[in-house]
C-alpha cells in the first residue's frame, strides 16, 4: 500500500519540475519590468525575499532564483547582512538578448536605439567593403535570399523584419572578421529592435529594399566602396526613419 501511496504522490508532483522554470523566468521577468519601469530605482533595496514571494505570489526559492538571475544580468547586486540592491541602468548588460527582451518597447525610453545606430554606424560599412572581397557564393546568395524574403514580408512587419535582421547578421559573417562575426550573434536582438522600429515608422520600405538589393549587386561585383557606401545610405534611412527628420547630407538627392 505504501509502494502505491508512493507512486501515486510522485506521479501527482511529476510536472512541477517542468512548471518551476517558466514559473522562475516570469517573476524573473516581473521583477525586470518592475526595476526597468522605476518600480524599484536604481539604489533601492529591494523588498526581503519572503516579501517579495508574497509580492509576486511565489516561494522564497523562486525569488531567490530569480534575482541570480538578474545579478548575472548586471540588474541587481546582493550583500550579505544588507540585502540585494537595485544597479544603475549603466551597470546592465545591455546587449545580452534575455535583457533586451526585458526592455522590449522600453528601448526607445533608455536612448538605446540612437546608441545601437551609432554602433551600427562604426561597425557595418567596414564589415561591408570586407564582405565584398571576402564573401563566399554562397553567403551572397544567403544575403540575395534574405534580401527577397524582405521584399516578400512587404506588409507583414514582423516577417519583414526578422528577413532585415538576416541579412544585417548575414553581412557581418560574410566579412569574416572574427570579431565582426561574433557581434553578429551578440547584436542580434538589439538590431531586431531596433530594425523593428525604423521598418514600423514608414509605410513603404521601397528605398530600404532598393538599398539592400544594391549591397547585394556590389558584393557580386567585389566592389568594396559601392558596398560600403550602401551600408552608409541604409543607416542614414534607418537614422531619418527613426527620427522623422530630413534627409543627411550623405543621402544625395531625393
Amino acid at each position: 500500500m505504501e509502494r502505491g501511496g508512493s507512486m501515486e504522490k510522485g506521479e501527482h508532483t511529476a510536472p512541477a519540475p517542468t512548471r518551476r522554470p517558466r514559473v522562475k523566468a516570469s517573476i524573473t521577468r516581473a521583477l525586470a519590468a518592475d526595476i526597468c519601469d522605476g518600480v524599484f530605482a536604481a539604489g533601492d533595496l529591494l523588498p526581503r525575499e519572503n516579501d517579495l514571494g508574497q509580492r509576486y505570489g511565489v516561494s522564497r526559492t523562486v525569488i531567490r532564483e530569480a534575482l541570480k538571475v538578474l545579478e548575472s544580468k548586471g540588474f541587481v547586486v546582493g550583500r550579505s547582512r544588507i540585502g540585494t540592491r537595485v544597479c544603475a541602468r549603466g551597470d546592465w548588460k545591455i546587449l545580452d538578448p534575455q535583457v533586451l527582451d526585458w526592455i522590449g518597447e522600453r528601448i526607445v525610453d533608455f536612448d538605446l536605439v540612437s546608441a545601437i545606430l551609432e554602433a551600427r554606424r562604426t561597425i557595418e560599412p567596414v564589415a561591408a567593403e570586407l564582405a565584398a572581397a571576402r564573401a563566399s557564393v554562397q553567403e551572397i546568395a544567403d544575403l540575395d535570399a534574405a534580401w527577397q524574403r524582405m521584399r516578400d514580408g512587404e506588409g507583414d512587419l514582423l516577417a519583414f523584419t526578422e528577413a532585415d535582421v538576416a541579412f544585417h547578421a548575414g553581412l557581418l559573417k560574410a566579412s569574416h572578421n572574427r570579431v565582426f562575426s561574433e557581434l553578429s550573434g551578440v547584436i542580434e536582438a538589439a538590431l531586431r529592435f531596433s530594425l523593428k522600429l525604423s521598418n514600423a515608422a514608414v509605410a513603404t520600405h521601397e528605398e530600404a529594399l532598393d538599398v539592400h538589393r544594391q549591397l547585394v549587386e556590389a558584393l557580386r561585383l567585389r566592389d568594396g566602396a559601392a558596398a560600403r557606401q550602401c551600408s552608409q545610405r541604409m543607416l542614414d534611412l534607418a537614422e531619418r526613419d527613426l527620427t522623422g527628420g530630413h534627409r543627411r547630407p550623405s543621402d544625395g538627392p531625393a
